[in-house]
C-alpha cells in the first residue's frame, strides 16, 4: 500500500475556545502551508472536464444570501471531473477527482424526489449531460487499469460501485483505490436520516475493503498534490489541492462558486449586500449543515491556501467541483467570476 506524508501545519489550529480565534489560527496555518506548497514541485498534469449540469436549490447553494430565493428556486451547477497526475517515489500516479457516475447518482433520495415531481420536459431542459467518466478517460488515451486513485471531497450523491467493483461485479477501474477521510467513510456507513437524503443508496455497498484507503487529518499524495481535511459540510470533507503553472488550485464543494469565497464582489442577486451586512467573508453551501462553524473556517482555509487567481487577483484561485453557472431560467444567479476550465502540463501515458 502507498505511503502518504502526513501534513502537520493544521494540527491544533481549531482548538481555541473563541470562534474567530479558530478562523485566524487556521488562516495562519494555511498561509504557512501555502508557502510550503509553492516552494515545492508542481503536479505533472491537471485538467478539468465537464460532466453534467444540474439544478440545485438556491436556498442551499447561497445559504441565506440570495435575495430572489422565493422566486428563483434553483441555481445551475456544472459538475466536473479533474484528471491529475503526479510523481511519487513509486512512479507517476493518476488520480480522478470527483468522477461522478451521473447515470446512477440520480438515485440519491433528494434528487430522486425532484425528478419524480418535475415534468420530464422540464427536466430535459434543466439537465445537460455532457460526458461520462469512462468516455473522458478513454478520450485521453488512458486505459481503465491506468487509474491509480479516485477521490471526492465528500461522498454526497456518489455511487462508486462501478468504478471499484463489488463482491458481485468487476470494477471498471480495476487498479483504482478510493481515497477517503476516515470520518467520511464512517459516516457513509452509518447515516442519520437528514444525511441519508444526500447519499446515494448502497453507493458503497459491497466494495472490497482493499479498494478503500482511509486517512486521518491531511496528507500529501506526491509532488504538488495534497488532500486537506476541511470539515463542516461533512465531518470528513477534504479539499483537493494541486500546485500548477496557474498557482495552487483548491477544489471542493464547500462553496458552489468563486463568488462564495469573495461574496462582497458577487453579482448574484443580494449576495454582496448580505455579505457586507453580516461582515462574512464566505457564503456556505449549506444543504446538510453538519457543522456550519467548521465549514466557515474551512472555506477561509481553502481560499488562503489558494491565494489570488491569476485570471483576476481580486478572487481566490478556487475551482469548485460543482460550479454555479448562468442559466436563462434562473435569473440573478450569474456569478461575478467563473473558472470554467483549466489545463496544465502534459499527460503521461503508460508504456
Amino acid at each position: 500500500m502507498a505511503t502518504f506524508k502526513q501534513i502537520r501545519e493544521f494540527d491544533g489550529s481549531r482548538n481555541a475556545f473563541g470562534q474567530q480565534a479558530r478562523v485566524e489560527d487556521t488562516r495562519a496555518a494555511a498561509e504557512d502551508f501555502r508557502k510550503m506548497m509553492l516552494s515545492g514541485p508542481k503536479a505533472r498534469y491537471f485538467r478539468s472536464f465537464d460532466l453534467i449540469k444540474v439544478p440545485y436549490p438556491s436556498r442551499y447553494a447561497l445559504r441565506n444570501a440570495f435575495s430572489r430565493e422565493r422566486f428563483v428556486e434553483f441555481v445551475h451547477i456544472q459538475n466536473r471531473l479533474f484528471v491529475v497526475q503526479f510523481d511519487t517515489t513509486e512512479g507517476v500516479k493518476t488520480l480522478l477527482v470527483s468522477p461522478s457516475d451521473h447515470e446512477r447518482n440520480g438515485e440519491t433520495p433528494f434528487f430522486r424526489r425532484l425528478q419524480d415531481s418535475t415534468p420530464k420536459f422540464l427536466t430535459d431542459r434543466m439537465v445537460e449531460r455532457q460526458n461520462t467518466v469512462q468516455g473522458i478517460v478513454a478520450g485521453l488515451g488512458l486505459k481503465p487499469e491506468d487509474i491509480d486513485y479516485i477521490t471526492y471531497d465528500h461522498l454526497h450523491t456518489q455511487d462508486v460501485r462501478r468504478w471499484l467493483g463489488t463482491d458481485q461485479t468487476p470494477a471498471i477501474f480495476p487498479n483504482a483505490k478510493l481515497l477517503v477521510h476516515q470520518r467520511e467513510w464512517a459516516s457513509t456507513l452509518d447515516l442519520n436520516p437528514y444525511q441519508a437524503d444526500w447519499y446515494c443508496p448502497n453507493g458503497v455497498a459491497g466494495i472490497p475493503a482493499d479498494k478503500v484507503i482511509t486517512f486521518d487529518g491531511s496528507i500529501m499524495l506526491g509532488d504538488g498534490v495534497a488532500l486537506i481535511h476541511t470539515p463542516g459540510h461533512t465531518e470528513g470533507n477534504h479539499s483537493i489541492v494541486v500546485h500548477t503553472d496557474e498557482g495552487i488550485w483548491v477544489t471542493s464543494e464547500n462553496g458552489v462558486s468563486v463568488d462564495a469565497y469573495a461574496p462582497h464582489l458577487s453579482t448574484a442577486a443580494g449576495v454582496a449586500d448580505y455579505a457586507k451586512t453580516l461582515g462574512t467573508e464566505v457564503i456556505l453551501n449549506g444543504n446538510t449543515l453538519e457543522n456550519a462553524i467548521d465549514q466557515y473556517i474551512s472555506m477561509v482555509q481553502e481560499k488562503t491556501i489558494a491565494g489570488p487567481s491569476h485570471r483576476d487577483p481580486r478572487f481566490p484561485n478556487i475551482f469548485p467541483s460543482s460550479e454555479m453557472t448562468p442559466f436563462w431560467a434562473f435569473p440573478g444567479t450569474r456569478p461575478a467570476f467563473y473558472v470554467g476550465e483549466a489545463h496544465h502540463g502534459e499527460l503521461c501515458l503508460p508504456a
